[in-house]
């Protein structure tokens, strides 16, 4: 039976709430008071003239002072700063050189390279493995002497709990917004390209990679003749079938789209080069309950803490939940669903620096999200967390008023930045001119021009560019504020 993919375990709740909670922090970042008007940092935050609210904490990292906290308690939508705490989350949890694997297996006997029985493509959760991965593991189950299948060919993607998506608030066509389960591929979307060739359209969806651009028929997109929506998505016997407004579209481009049944996807890719090792297998089908195999082709992926690194740097969203749901199923011993995961990370969280997130991804997509300032800067402070985070977080370069690079400046930010329509976050560390090291966090949201747009249905609502480049000025503005006031 193949499992439904929005069912999530929502009994899992109640045993998460009975987890015993550990002793917190000696040291907990509470400020409470708003600092006067005549506060630099205050005067700054009312300079900019940002709507909405704003709640920033900058404290030193060795003491725990505060240096200034403008609305330190408000509790805002951290969005992708979240990935900062998942990141922790799952290294604490996994180990820093945790590797996920996918294999191959042979569900029965092989005699001079025929396998009598299936074949089955195992994920373990990558939330990162690309096509030419799966063409490294066709070739090695040639390498292994495998020429034929009389079986089938089946995949097995239930080493994580499947979700459609992340955000179900999210547009259906947003590429960040992909489904998550235990076989990935290409962060779980696909590649469509279009080209005008007179009144008509050509349309290609591949699973293009570095080096392979292997067609697929797990997805497809018919252009049609309408004002809106831009974009519908309907599933058809296991198909992403798609259609996009002609008037949408130029005379040539691309953009990636979500997938909805990557394990499919996966399988279609894998067949591919399966073939073109002489292989032919039959159309992948999904599997529930995995049997006993011998593996014939293993794939590893890079060690956990550098596969954090980059999803701090790149902000990558399936990256963030299969690292965080895969951290609570070590720590509780059985998958959870997406909610009761992120709230297991939240309860996580307050344990280890005594603070009160809520959390319901562990990427920030979701705008239901809230941390504040002052909780993300303990966090931040927690014992070990700074010599954890901090390499992995990228360096933040510091601009100038027509946002041109300062070279050379003397202040240096490593941070995880956190962008929504109309919400915008950022927190991490700071190495003053002075060499002191602080510790900070920013969070600005218009939640009301934030719902007004996702009404509007529109991917980037009108004004939502212009708050988003105000609020990344004022970031930039206090961090410079902060580095020189550390001389």
């Amino acid at each position: 039976m193949l499992v439904n993919r929005r069912h999530l375990l929502a009994g899992a709740a109640s045993l998460l709430a009975t987890q015993a909670r550990a002793e917190a922090p000696l040291t907990s970042i509470r400020p409470r008071a708003r600092l006067s008007v005549n506060d630099p940092a205050a005067r700054l935050i009312a300079r900019a003239n940002l709507s909405g609210s704003v709640g920033c904490v900058v404290a030193d990292l060795a003491t725990g002072e505060v240096r200034e906290a403008i609305k330190p308690d408000a509790a805002l939508p951290p969005a992708s700063v979240t990935k900062a705490v998942t990141a922790l989350y799952a290294i604490e949890a996994l180990g820093a050189a945790h590797q996920f694997e996918t294999r191959v297996i042979a569900a029965g006997p092989i005699l001079d390279g025929v396998l009598d029985g299936d074949l089955i493509l195992v994920g373990g959760g990558d939330p990162n493995l690309v096509t030419d991965q799966l063409a490294d593991l066709a070739e090695q189950i040639k390498a292994a002497g495998l020429r034929e299948v009389k079986g089938d060919f089946f995949v097995w993607d239930n080493a994580l709990v499947n979700l459609d998506e992340i955000d179900n608030t999210q547009l259906d066509h947003v590429g960040y917004n992909p489904a998550v389960t235990g076989l990935n591929l290409n962060f779980n979307r696909v590649h469509f390209e279009w080209k005008r060739e007179g009144a008509k359209y050509t349309t290609a969806l591949d699973a293009r990679s570095e080096k392979y651009r292997p067609a697929v028929t797990t997805a497809r997109v018919s252009v049609v003749d309408r004002q809106s929506p831009v974009f519908t998505y309907q599933e058809r016997d296991g198909v992403d079938d798609w259609t996009v407004a002609r008037r949408a579209l130029n005379n040539g481009g691309s953009r990636w789209l979500p997938v909805r049944r990557p394990a499919l996807y996966a399988g279609e890719v894998f067949a591919t080069f399966a073939r073109s090792h002489g292989i032919v297998l039959k159309r992948p089908q999904e599997l529930a309950e995995l049997p006993q195999g011998r593996a014939l082709a293993v794939w590893r992926s890079a060690p956990l803490d550098q596969m954090m690194r980059s999803m701090l740097r790149f902000s990558t969203n399936i990256t963030a939940e299969a690292a965080g749901l895969s951290a609570t199923a070590a720590l509780t011993g059985t998958q959870r669903g997406l909610r009761t995961s992120a709230l297991g990370m939240a309860r996580w969280a307050g344990d280890r620096a005594g603070i009160q997130p809520h959390f319901v991804d562990h990427s920030g997509l979701g705008d239901e999200s809230r941390v504040s300032a002052a909780d993300m800067v303990s966090f931040l402070s927690a014992d070990g967390a700074a010599a954890t985070l901090r390499p992995l977080m990228k360096r933040i370069q510091m601009v100038d008023a027509n946002r041109k690079v300062v070279r050379n400046h003397l202040g240096h930010v490593q941070a995880k930045t956190g962008t929504l329509n109309f919400v915008s976050s950022l927190a991490g560390y700071v190495r003053t001119s002075g060499g002191q090291d602080l510790a900070f966090a920013f969070f600005g949201a218009d939640l009301e021009k934030r719902e007004q747009g996702k009404r509007a249905g529109d991917e980037s609502p009108a004004g939502a560019r212009q708050w988003n480049r105000q609020a990344k000025a004022l970031q930039q503005r206090l961090l410079q504020h902060w580095i020189k006031r550390g001389a």
